[in-house]
């Protein structure tokens, strides 16, 4: 049997695959219409959308609001009592006059915490306050950190859609050559075949590639409080950049001062500390100071005669702790504990943002390394040697199988230039975060 008969079965496929080909091509125009139409989104735009809209940022900033007016309150003294007395009525008649003790009596009493109580509650209130901030500071940062991860993640996969678009085309322009071939019978069926299988595998590869790129800017408008469908349209150049990064020492020292979450913990070991002295004070007293005046009816019995004198008493109240060994000692061991804790907690955490650190370097420097080997060398190859291919075949002196291998061969490596100057960029927005500062560089 000829092979280089094509027979009417696989005429219909061969027409089938091209009016899929067609109607994705279409539809790649048409979104490509769309996403022109919208207004660019840099990195820079996106996280500024974050940090103006974000409700989560919204809601730790009205934490941090509700905190700071916590101290004024825990310092003041607490509310003065005043009373109202009616005192040894006689129960046989009720008359104000009757008996010498009876009176109408307004009093006043004011409670004193021992001396420092105050003090130090208003300074734990003041240290959670101070953390809060602090902690209002670190969501922001790791806020901007997922942004900019998503926003390069979003870039990946729009440069990965149009590489996916130049390797269909030039697959095309292998069906073309080897539909020629065939037809002068210089060329094999399994050639027209196997181009038009590999076009069939690029396509369903754009699906999934689409798929993802819907899902990760549906996140990204989440991230900008924006509508989940809104139109994410992102530049096609960016700055390819890679500056050389501060020592791994240097960014250590500095993230001990620059890192909200560390300086978040060091507040915390504050204030455990003013509650723990503010234990150690419960066992002082407390003291209540009061006066109060009875007002009397009638007159003295003879001889002395005359109106009755109203009352002046003065009252002076103190707590006695009386059940220390149950309670102000327990409390004392209780913050203690609770102040070890934080310690230990910050320096296990002193440690974790080390390893983030030294981690993000690390991934920085290696990505930096693989995309110029991929820049300066790999592609630029890769592309040569489809070319020579591509000439050869034409000329029968390359087989149709060794040209889709290299032209696969260029379209991986494409894919893999771009994987590496995101994951560039992720390594830095990662390092960025971990130190706590955007200046990393020499």
């Amino acid at each position: 049997m000829n092979t280089r008969i094509i027979k009417k079965p696989w005429r219909h496929v061969l027409s089938i695959l091209l009016a899929v080909v067609s109607q994705q091509l279409m539809a790649a125009t048409h979104d490509a219409h769309q996403q022109t139409s919208g207004e660019l989104l840099s990195v820079t735009a996106a996280v500024e959308f974050a940090v103006r809209d974000n409700p989560s940022l919204a809601q730790m900033q009205t934490r941090y609001e509700a905190l700071s007016e916590v101290p004024s309150q825990v310092g003041a003294l607490p509310d003065p009592t005043v009373n109202l007395n009616a005192i040894n009525f006689p129960t046989d008649t009720f008359a104000r006059d009757q008996e010498p003790m009876t009176q109408f009596q307004i009093g006043f009493s004011q409670e004193f915490p021992f001396p420092g109580k105050l003090r130090l509650k208003k300074e734990a209130a003041e240290f959670d306050a101070r953390g809060a901030a602090h902690s209002v500071e670190e969501l922001r940062l790791q806020l901007v950190s997922t942004v900019k991860n998503t926003w390069w993640q979003l870039f990946y996969l729009e440069r990965a859609l149009t590489t996916l678009a130049q390797n269909q085309a030039l697959i095309r322009q292998f069906i073309s050559v080897a539909k020629t071939k065939y037809e002068t019978g210089t060329g094999l069926q399994q050639d027209v075949l196997l181009a038009q299988l590999e076009l069939a595998k690029s396509m369903d590869q754009g699906i999934h590639l689409r798929a993802m790129r819907h899902h990760k800017a549906i996140y990204l408008n989440i991230l900008m409080d924006k509508p989940i469908n809104s139109t994410v349209v992102l530049p096609e150049q960016v700055s390819k950049a890679m500056p050389d990064l501060v020592s791994e020492d240097v960014l250590h020292r500095r993230s001990e001062i620059t890192r909200p979450l560390l300086s978040k913990m060091v507040t915390e070991i504050d204030a455990a500390q003013s509650r723990l002295d503010l234990a150690k004070r419960d066992f002082y007293p407390d003291f209540t100071v009061g006066m109060s005046y009875g007002g009397r009816s009638g007159e003295n019995a003879l001889p002395r005669g005359g109106e009755r004198a109203d009352f002046v008493s003065l009252k002076l109240a103190v707590k006695i702790p009386l059940y220390a060994a149950r309670k102000q000692s327990k409390a004392v061991s209780q913050k203690n504990s609770e102040l070890q804790s934080n310690r230990y907690a910050l320096h296990d955490q002193k440690g974790m943002v080390m390893v983030e650190i030294s981690a993000a370097i690390a991934d920085y420097l290696h990505s930096r390394e693989q995309f110029t080997l991929f820049e300066s060398g790999i592609v630029p190859l890769a592309r040569q040697t489809v070319e020579s291919m591509l000439a050869g075949y034409q000329v029968n002196e390359v087989d149709f199988l060794n040209l889709i291998r290299s032209q696969m061969t260029l379209f991986n490596n494409e894919l893999q230039y771009w994987k590496t100057l995101t994951e560039v960029k992720q390594a830095l927005a990662r390092l960025q975060a971990a130190v706590g500062e955007e200046s990393v560089y020499e």
